[in-house]
């Protein structure tokens, strides 16, 4: 811990604190992971040290929360040593893209005050976007690790929020030695809660963009994709994709919901929905053609691949309160893009992109219906991603 008193008094106060909600926390803990089965193997493992032993010490480790961000770091992790690649997450599709890169390597990140007996030391630790775990940072660089928060972010909707806390900021970016941001706003905000360091390169989500793994074939319709759809948007779509059927009554609407553990409650309302009003679907995990009206598509992995065959894309996570997906996935393709108005985690990587097209949920379904105005997407700028690359070998080289 830093060298002054208050510094002392603050980790050993925050610590007690954690051990004790830990503690009493316990009981709640059991449960959820024997009754929700997207807990099954997170909670084990990030509470119980259960099959998750620590990592490998003097590695380049690399921490990120979601699917998204897991797989955001990709190009990062292919321009380093794989032998030095140390990877943890918090979430069950986390955890998946991130042992695709480092099987041996891949952890769930242990609960705070779990991580004083867990963590071992790294070279440098590389942190993505918003995940303030005060003791990883504190830890990790007493022990030796340079550290770094890469792709930094701060909505203006919730900057007021973390200004109410900015003395557990401060003390959070007091350990952490370099911040790069996506954008000078998040710079200033960023600044403004103490960090220091901070440069400007973009949204890392532009650096390389996935592309597909695998050619699906395109039907003959026109085919729109409602992509990382969350709760209340499917509904919304399907109402929308109805109405526009009147009018072009061969085209066909692919779903996507974000979460798999969403998967089966999609399903069944589709079915349901595609009954009432007499048209056919089918899944995807079933049948990869998209011969019905409705496909829902119930795997990990193949959002990239129906992107490059979709003529328009209703983008979700925006019309909802979620803060947006990434839109370049798609815009890489040329797609139509439709979003909606809570895009606001996502508002530099839409800035960097031509064409999409805003709206509120009232408006989709007109929107929609007026598909010819809609220009094709394009992506104005790329991210480089050299600068964190540089540091990083920087340390390498000691």
């Amino acid at each position: 811990m830093r060298g002054g008193v208050w510094d002392k008094a603050f980790f050993i106060l925050y610590s007690l604190v954690l051990l004790i909600f830990y503690i009493i926390a316990l009981p709640i803990l059991l449960f959820l992971s024997k009754k929700k089965e997207k807990y099954k193997y997170s909670i084990p493992a990030r509470f119980f040290l259960t099959q998750n032993p620590p990592l490998a010490p003097n590695g380049i480790w690399f921490h990120s929360c979601s699917f998204g961000e897991a797989r955001a770091i990709y190009p990062i992790l292919e321009s380093l040593p794989n032998d030095k690649l140390r990877l943890t997450t918090t979430t069950q599709t986390g955890f998946e893209a991130i042992v695709k890169k480092q099987p041996d390597q891949s952890r769930y990140l242990p609960f705070e005050p779990l991580l004083f007996q867990w963590l071992r030391p790294q070279k440098v630790l590389v942190v993505m976007e918003a995940e303030f775990w005060y003791l990883l940072f504190a830890l990790a660089q007493n022990r030796g690790a340079k550290t770094l928060l890469i792709n930094a972010r701060m909505s203006e909707r919730s900057y007021p929020k973390y200004k109410r806390v900015a003395w557990l900021y401060r003390r959070i970016f007091a350990y952490i030695d370099e911040v790069y941001a996506q954008s000078d706003q998040d710079k200033a905000y960023l600044e403004s809660l103490g960090a220091k360091n901070v440069r400007v390169i973009g949204n890392i989500k532009l650096a390389n963009i996935p592309t597909p793994t695998k050619q699906l074939s395109k039907p003959k319709a026109l085919l729109i994709c409602g992509a990382s759809t969350h709760e209340g948007e499917e509904r919304l779509i399907l109402d929308a994709f109805v109405a526009f059927k009147k009018e072009h009554p061969d085209s066909r609407l692919v779903i996507v919901p974000r979460h798999p553990e969403r998967f089966e409650k999609v399903k069944q309302m589709v079915k349901n929905f595609a009954k009432e009003h007499r048209l056919t679907t089918h899944n995807f995990s079933d049948n990869e053609a998209f011969n019905s009206d409705i496909v829902v598509v119930d795997l990990l992995g193949e959002l990239v691949n129906i992107y490059a065959i979709s003529d328009i894309v209703i983008l979700g996570g925006a019309f909802e309160k979620v803060g947006g997906h990434n839109a370049a996935e798609a815009a890489q393709f040329g797609c139509k893009i439709i979003s909606g108005e809570h895009y606001f985690n996502q508002r530099d990587v839409f800035n960097m992109i031509e064409g999409i097209a805003i709206v509120t949920r009232e408006n989709l379904a007109r929107r929609l219906q007026q598909h010819a105005q809609l220009i094709p997407t394009k992506i104005k700028q790329r991210t480089d991603i050299q600068l964190i690359l540089d540091s990083i070998q920087e340390e390498l080289k000691k």
